[in-house]
């Protein structure tokens, strides 16, 4: 049995060989090779649009852009919270200590290799030159004329250029204007620099690509990319507020660096950052580049900027406002008084005027109107349209020059009082405004005795203390002129009457109902 099963695989594996060979005969013989092939999954291949690349927008205008040092005679002050637990009085070692220049080094970089923009200083007493501020900026002329932020250079003595091969070239201030937060560098050298034009920012929309390219952190050039997200955006740091939101990661540093399209031309000059952290959460605002062309054009030429003046303190219409004026819509900018001499007083405009056009411009609101008034050159002539007791009536005014540094108006708590004659001492009340009144010490306006925490009157922030001076810009002395004036707006179909509400923090109007009761 066993042998009978050792024949039988002999034979089996002779037979088998013996194909092998047949079959190498044959390939040999042929000379045509059998392929013996393997089967494999294929590798995924997605079919995706083309993102954007913003290399060759980067690889245009990176020359151009520079970091800005600022030096000033002053030392940086240690922090408040003394993070290092050095102590008090630590800045007040020699400057050749050791301690002081391990822990200067130590602290500069946990900060983020030196100082940065707006940096605290106090002064060196020695006179020497300290680095107080590090910002970004670019290059708008071939011979050397630079753009950066005013807030970056402001605190400066002395002014260094980094190139993007870090070449550093001394720069010098040409001028810098704190209202729209601009400043121009310029730096002799025999050589031709590198430089970008502006763009026509009203062309940019919401949602286009733009790129930011600066020096955030001391780290030398650095690009970052996102979207116009918001135009007109005000953030409360002036009346000239007209800034593009641009949703990209912008940081401290970043500052009088440009944002551009992806032609390589500037939308706007980065400024600010929304940051409750202190750090980047991708929202920054930048100057438009139509307001920072004028105003860069300014600075080159004279140094500084000059801006016509009307004069006028103004709010914004409300609703309400509008509907107790008469007007169709809340737009315009309402007056609530004329400074005295002011170009606007001369003119004949009063208070309770609403501006609603300069130069038959719709004028939106009362930033429109500054900005409008603001691009003028002093000494030029406007017609301002008005609304005014019902009806459109308009002025001619000759623009004054917008003083250096515009000082709000007062109280003089030392100027005479003028007697007058004593009213009744009996309060009126006007229940239907929500508003107890009587006699205002120095005879001028009614003085508000009471105000009913459940009315109108309590929720438009009108406050016992304060005193009516006009109603629908009307001089009241008493409670029966307000009466008077109401009866006469509810005659003409009036639902809201317009009060001048006078404080200690200055003068407003408010719209309040006559509906009530």
């Amino acid at each position: 049995m066993f042998r009978t099963i050792k024949e039988r695989l002999s034979r089996s594996t002779a037979l088998k060989a013996s194909a092998v060979a047949g079959l190498a005969v044959a390939v040999l013989a042929t000379g045509i090779p059998i392929e013996i092939s393997r089967s494999y999954a294929e590798a995924v291949v997605v079919q995706a649009p083309q993102v954007p690349s913003f290399a060759n927008v980067v690889d245009a205008v990176s020359p151009a852009v520079v970091s800005v040092r600022v030096e000033s005679r002053a030392n940086p002050v240690a922090d408040d919270d003394d993070s290092f637990g050095l102590g008090r009085g630590f800045d007040e070692l020699p400057d050749d200590h050791p301690l002081k220049k391990f822990f200067r080094q130590f602290g500069e970089q946990q900060n983020g290799h030196g100082p940065q923009e707006g940096q605290k200083a106090k002064p060196d007493g020695k006179g020497r030159l300290r680095p107080v501020a590090q910002g970004s900026g670019f290059f708008i002329s071939e011979d050397g004329y630079l753009v950066t932020n005013n807030h970056v250079v402001s605190d400066g003595a002395a002014f260094v250029v980094v190139l993007t091969d870090g070449t550093e070239l001394d720069a010098k201030l040409i001028g810098k204007d704190p209202r729209t937060d601009l400043a121009v560098l310029k730096v002799d050298d025999k050589r031709k620099f590198t430089y970008v034009k502006w763009a026509d920012d009203e062309k940019v929309r919401v949602g286009d690509w733009v790129v930011a390219v600066g020096n955030p952190f001391g780290l030398g050039g650095t690009v970052t990319a996102g979207i116009i997200s918001a135009r007109g955006r005000d953030i409360g740091s002036g009346p000239y507020d007209d800034y593009l939101q641009v949703d990209a990661a912008v940081n401290r540093g970043n500052s009088g660096g440009p944002t551009f399209n992806l032609s390589g031309e500037v939308v706007g000059i980065n400024t600010a950052i929304f940051s409750p952290s202190g750090g980047s959460v991708g929202i920054a605002f930048a100057i438009p580049s139509t307001t920072a062309k004028d105003v860069v054009a300014d600075l080159i030429k004279d140094g500084s900027v000059s801006r016509g003046w009307l004069g006028v303190q103004i709010q914004p219409v409300s609703k309400d406002i509008a509907e107790s004026l008469g007007l169709s819509e809340a737009s315009g900018a309402l007056v609530v008084s004329p400074q005295e001499g002011s170009p606007g007083q001369k003119a004949g405009i009063k208070n309770g005027d609403v501006v609603t056009a300069v130069n038959g411009e719709t004028v939106k609101d009362p930033r429109d109107l500054a900005r409008r008034i603001g691009a003028m050159a002093p000494g030029k002539k406007v017609e301002v349209s008005l609304w005014r007791d019902g009806k459109p009536q308009s002025v001619t005014v000759d623009l004054g020059t917008l003083p250096a540094e515009q000082k709000e108006a007062s109280n003089d708590d030392n100027a005479p009082q003028q007697a007058t004659p004593q009213q009744p001492a009996s309060e009126k009340a006007l229940a239907d405004l929500g508003l107890t009144v009587g006699p205002s010490d120095d005879g001028k306006g009614v003085a508000i005795t009471g105000v009913d925490p459940d009315s109108d009157a309590a929720d438009k922030g009108v406050k016992e203390g304060e005193k009516i001076t006009s109603v629908n810009n009307q001089e009241v002395a008493n409670a029966a002129d307000i009466a008077k004036v109401i009866t006469q707006a509810k005659k003409d179909g009036r639902t809201k009457a317009l009060f001048q509400i006078q404080s200690n923090s200055g003068s407003r109007f408010v719209a309040l109902p006559l509906n009530q009761g």
